[in-house]
């Protein structure tokens, strides 16, 4: 590490991410190690209104920055503070996302090695309560003037870097700063074992928020690959911001198959509903088909809106499904039109008077309807989709009931499939839905020779 420089960075801003805020102070030392070099320090015009939360926090206003030079007028003077140079920041994924963003729309291509002091301090002095600038302050005695202002946060940054140089007699600085090192793209607060502990298997993950909390979920083919790419890149996004810093944790389940990792994706996220998770919660069931019986006796099957007050016969994603099916139906059974209703709030009861004429008898249509409904829910295949397991020793198996996603589980390979009741015990209950049910279905038709007891499909 000798005559490496370090540029120790902190930046105020207008918010909390650089695609929709920007910079309105900044600081940085020139460090080699042991001593400060140089020195820049200066407040930004950002030429946008400042918050009164950021005003609350920092101190900045509007009439602070108004004579201040523009982030272009300075981005020369940056970028040659900062080229050549090791970017070092507590929490640097922030600082450098905005300083990289900012450069960026200035003109300037640029790019450096990143230093967390977050989590070199972590590797350095772990066990301690908290790792948050001020908190490490206290801690280590490390005078702290001008809290949240660039000048006073970055020489404290600058007196923690230098006792963490001191310290460092593992050389964990010296790890965490090489091109190819993990902490250059780990968010600052994940464990470097929750990291390293991940197998390049297929299965799910999860993260989680400082108080343990589920924050998102994910399914993998190789677990380690996946998670590493949430990490990598400069997106400025605001939620991956967020979501970097929200990181505290990562566990993991292995699964057997792709399709495995999938449907245990698809019910962890529907049991613990993740901030983060937003894909999949789109596909919720949004209509249904219904059954009622109108004033006059007939029975009618209609398409409405899923509520959690009411109970459907069966679930759609789409309205075009469900009106699709509704018409199948109606032609199978020989349902007259006019009692398929495409919306549960449709007037449409009809009585016997002069206007309606020849409508069928009441109990035989209702017995039609009734065996619509019965079909729909009774005359679904089941049947089990064996693949391989995590080992040579065991089997994988998700298996459909009656058009429902039952369940999946782990069998002994030494056991036989020939009865379906035997390796239905080893099938542990999911809960299911109409996205998952496609899921399987749709792999089903692809990988026909996975499919057992096909003797069980009803017709």
């Amino acid at each position: 590490m000798k005559n490496t420089e370090y540029a120790i960075v902190d930046i105020e801003t207008t918010g909390g991410n650089a695609s929709g805020s920007r910079i309105t102070e900044i600081a940085i030392i020139i460090h080699d190690g042991k001593n400060v070099l140089d020195r820049y320090e200066t407040l930004v015009n950002p030429e946008k209104e400042i918050p009164l939360s950021i005003f609350g926090l920092t101190g900045i206003n509007n009439e602070m920055v108004a004579n201040a030079p523009i982030f272009d007028d300075i981005s020369e003077k940056v970028l040659e503070m900062l080229t050549d140079r090791i970017f070092v920041a507590h929490n640097v994924n922030f600082d450098y996302s905005f300083v990289h963003h900012q450069l960026e729309q200035a003109g300037f291509k640029w790019s450096a090695k990143k230093l967390c002091t977050v989590r070199a301090a972590r590797k350095i002095r772990p066990g301690l309560g908290s790792y948050s600038l001020g908190n490490l302050c206290n801690s280590l005695n490390i005078s702290l003037e001008n809290r949240h202002r660039a000048g006073g946060d970055a020489d404290a940054t600058a007196m923690l870097f230098s006792l963490l140089m001191e310290w460092d007699d593992a050389g964990e600085i010296e790890k965490m700063i090489k091109k190819t090192a993990q902490d250059q793209r780990l968010p600052p607060n994940l464990p470097p074992d929750d990291f390293n502990n991940l197998p390049e298997k297929p299965g799910v993950y999860y993260f989680y928020n400082q108080a343990k909390k589920v924050i998102y979920v994910g399914k993998a083919i190789n677990l380690k690959k996946r998670v590493t790419s949430h990490f990598t890149g400069n997106n400025i996004n605001p939620q991956r911001q967020h979501f970097l810093r929200d990181i505290h944790g990562i566990s993991f389940e292995v699964c057997a198959t792709e399709l495995m990792a999938l449907l245990l994706e698809c019910t962890e996220i529907k049991k613990l509903w993740p901030t983060y998770n937003r894909a999949l919660k789109r596909f919720e069931a949004k209509f249904g088909i219904y059954q009622y019986e109108a004033r006059n006796g007939y029975k009618y099957l209609a398409i409405g809106k899923v509520s959690k007050f009411q109970v459907c016969i069966h679930e759609f994603s789409t309205l075009y499904e469900g009106i699709n099916l509704l018409r199948s139906l109606a032609e199978r059974f020989e349902i007259d039109h006019r009692f398929c209703k495409y919306s549960k709030t449709e007037e449409g009861e009809l009585f016997y008077n002069n206007e309606v004429k020849s409508l069928p008898d009441v109990i035989s249509h209702n017995a039609q309807v009734d065996n619509a409904i019965d079909y729909l829910l009774n005359n679904r295949p089941s049947f089990a989709i064996i693949d391989k397991g995590k080992s040579k020793e065991e089997r994988s198996c998700v298996w459909i009931e009656n058009g429902h996603f039952y369940g999946m589980g782990y069998l002994p390979s030494d056991i036989s499939i020939h009865e379906a009741s035997e390796v239905k015990n080893y099938v542990t209950p999911y809960k299911s839905n109409q996205y998952i049910e496609q899921l399987i279905f749709t792999y089903a038709e692809k990988h026909p020779g996975k499919v057992y007891f096909k003797k069980h499909f009803l017709t």
